[in-house]
């Protein structure tokens, strides 16, 4: 797994690649895989290809981390 060269929400590209994704969470590119399979999850197909909107990604985190303040 690739460390993420990113330093903030600004530096991601408008549509990150499943391998970006991975870098940037610091998961497994299969992992990254499997999380945009999941329901809720933000993710595009573009002819067999799969990218994740910035902007949906970045509320998608938001939302993650309200939900686990409650643990």
């Amino acid at each position: 797994m690739k460390r993420s060269d990113y330093k903030s929400f600004d530096d991601l590209p408008l549509m990150l690649s499943v391998q970006e994704l991975s870098a940037v969470l610091g998961v497994s590119r299969t992992s990254a895989y499997e999380l945009t399979k999941e329901k809720g999850f933000p993710s595009v197909k573009v002819r067999g290809r799969i990218v994740i909107p910035k902007e949906q990604f970045i509320k998608w985190i938001a939302t993650q981390a309200e939900k686990g303040a409650g643990r």
